[in-house]
């Protein structure tokens, strides 16, 4: 059984846990500036370079994931958003990407299958990859807006260096997750396919998008709908939202993706909107209350959390679901359906 056949297996008999919050948790730590440079020897500050920690300091990721599994998650992601040739070059450590990465997909695999072997019951590693700071769909000089500062190709190279990273490192799947811009997310669903021509298997694509405003549209302005479109072709094993606003806000936009999709729904949102000081007061229990509407109607295959969230709120999400049967995948008509920042869909 391929590992896409495995999930969509589990995903049939219960409704499944993905784990939280990397960055708010590495947070708590308090680490210095020695903590995330180690002896790495690189000339720049490397404060807040979260991804580095798997060289520097890999106790930190590790203690986390093992803290989300504790917690009951099916399915555990690399600590690796940032991990990429683009957002690296901030820090000076382009060259350290690929061991970020196999590292990262190690420490989270050596998990997994540790808590697989306790109780029999599957834990699978997605590879996180971020959608890095730069946009492929809007200009960042407002007095030209024909200019990019990256192209596809170059964005699918990025990506595509992380991807084969990630898959050594022993990930099951490909998480391409906070996708503000679509094209960035075709980009890397061009490196995931690249990938695995090279690599001759496949690498199961689970996506997520994150909306931008609260009429549910990202930043290159596509509505969840015409995102759905956009991506089909790639077969996602998953699709869905992550970061945005909190529960609250987004469960609108829930409700239209789960009726669309004939794959798993994956939502993961942050624990509520962050205070003045950038806190996140959302309490488990709460999260896990305003998620749990989706779960009993039947809306959503796969749970977790994002900014702010915790391994208390992974808790508190299992202990809210329990017993819930998962959403069943709509029988969607075969039609035409194109998407500009609308979907089109032609009549049969």
């Amino acid at each position: 059984m391929t590992k896409r056949e495995q999930l969509i297996a589990e995903a049939g008999k219960r409704i499944l846990l993905t784990d939280g919050a990397f960055g708010t948790e590495i947070q708590n730590w308090k680490l210095s500036e020695a903590d995330y440079a180690g002896l790495l020897g690189l000339t720049l500050d490397q404060k807040g370079n979260n991804d580095i920690l798997a060289l520097s300091k890999p106790d930190v990721p590790k203690t986390i994931t093992r803290a989300y599994l504790d917690a009951g998650s099916d399915i555990v992601s690399t600590n690796t958003f940032s991990a990429n040739r683009i957002s690296q070059a901030d820090y000076g450590a382009e060259h350290l990407v690929r061991d970020i990465n196999v590292q990262s997909g190690r420490v989270a695999r050596t998990l997994a299958d540790e808590y697989t072997a306790r109780d029999g019951r599957p834990r699978f590693v997605a590879g996180a990859i971020g959608p890095t700071n730069k946009t492929l769909s809007l200009s960042p000089d407002v007095n030209d807006p024909g200019f990019r500062e990256i192209d596809f190709d170059e964005l699918t190279a990025v990506y595509r260096e992380q991807t084969e990273a990630l898959a050594e490192g022993g990930c099951d799947f490909i998480l391409i997750e906070t996708v503000f811009d679509t094209l960035n997310a075709k980009a890397g669903i061009m490196a995931v396919k690249q990938a695995e021509a090279a690599l001759g298997r496949e690498l199961p694509i689970m996506m997520s998008m994150t909306l931008t405003d609260l009429s549910g549209r990202n930043l290159s302005g596509h509505t969840v709908e015409a995102f759905w479109h956009s991506v089909r072709h790639a077969r996602p094993l998953t699709i869905g939202l992550n970061c945005s606003f909190g529960a609250q806000q987004i469960r609108p936009h829930v409700k239209v993706l789960s009726a669309l999709a004939d794959t798993l729904i994956m939502v993961y949102p942050n624990a509520g909107l962050p205070n003045d000081l950038g806190a996140y007061d959302e309490l488990p229990d709460e999260t896990a209350a305003l998620v749990g509407e989706w779960a009993e109607a039947g809306q959503v295959n796969i749970l977790g959390g994002c900014c702010g969230s915790t391994p208390a709120h992974i808790a508190a999400m299992v202990r809210k679901i329990a017993g819930l049967a998962p959403r069943v995948l709509p029988s969607v008509p075969v039609q035409t359906r194109l998407a500009g920042l609308e979907p089109m869909t032609l009549a049969a």
